[in-house]
């Protein structure tokens, strides 16, 4: 670990060695609690990666879980330092609530990322114009343009050359809906089609003809980890972001994004549908 590593990646690290070093030992979170007189929720909290921990801290936790090798203990010490920087979406925390700060947290580390949402393209692979007509009207603009800026911030780190892995299944209703205008809607399909031809994302449309489906009702998010399992992400009609780490959703939502992506269209036939929606687009356009 460096200090130029995102703080979110440091602070995943030292909770996975923690829980590790725990369930190694055969303690609960409940038992490294009492031993150490803290509240139960303080060592959730740690174990969750919602809070940073101490040098302290740590060096407590270590000697209860039996974690005496120097090497390793200095490297997570390392880490947990540099998991007190702060990250990179840090200029935008005004608007960012602390539910999509934890998402934030856990889409930094994550090397992959599938999602779905059933009435709109999902907000890794919307430009700029079609995430600002997607805003209400009435609110405020400066927190609007706020949050546009961390859009384009958080994409361009996702869809970097070192980015996660990206999967997207596109409803169809998605894909012909029309957000802004035509106009927006021309480059918001041209730029689909650049990040599936440049394989930046796979992406796949869900046709309407594969009929009724689980999640018909659904969006969510799956983030895939190196070291850990996967992570589920919910949003509401709000857009609160909530994170499900427990199995039994989790392997629900894994199940029902295999599924979607087995009824999805090639990716060449993706493609083609991709083209007919920017002309029909564009014949909108010029009969304005």
């Amino acid at each position: 670990m460096s200090e130029h590593t995102d703080p979110s990646l440091n602070r995943r690290t030292v909770r996975l060695a923690l829980r590790k070093a725990r369930e190694d030992r055969g303690m609960t979170q409940s038992d490294a609690g009492q031993t150490l007189e803290w509240s139960l929720s303080k060592i959730i909290r740690i174990e969750q990666g919602a809070s940073s921990i101490s040098v302290t801290d740590l060096r407590a936790l270590l000697a209860v879980y039996g974690l005496t090798d120097p090497e390793r203990a200095a490297e997570l010490e390392e880490a947990a330092r540099y998991s007190r920087n702060q990250s990179w979406w840090a200029p935008f925390n005004d608007v960012v609530s602390p539910g999509f700060n934890r998402y934030l947290g856990y889409e930094s580390a994550a090397i992959s990322i599938h999602g779905y949402h059933s009435s709109r393209l999902p907000e890794h692979v919307q430009t700029e114009d079609y995430a600002e007509a997607l805003l209400d009207e009435g609110l405020n603009l400066n927190v609007d343009q706020r949050r546009i800026e961390l859009h384009a911030a958080r994409q361009k780190r996702v869809l970097g050359e070192n980015g996660p892995r990206v999967a997207m299944v596109l409803d169809e209703a998605a894909l012909r809906r029309q957000v802004g205008g035509p106009a927006v809607m021309v480059d918001q399909l041209k730029f689909l089609k650049e990040l599936a031809t440049r394989e930046k994302a796979d992406l796949r449309a869900l046709p309407f003809m594969s009929g009724v489906y689980s999640s018909l009702d659904d969006s969510f998010v799956l983030l895939g980890f190196k070291d850990d399992d996967d992570a589920l992400c919910l949003t509401d009609p709000e857009g609160t972001f909530a994170v499900r780490d427990g199995h039994k959703p989790l392997a629900r939502y894994q199940t029902c994004f295999a599924n979607l992506h087995s009824k999805t269209l090639s990716r060449t036939d993706t493609l083609t549908l991709i083209d007919d929606l920017t002309e029909t687009f564009r014949v909108l356009l010029e009969r304005q």
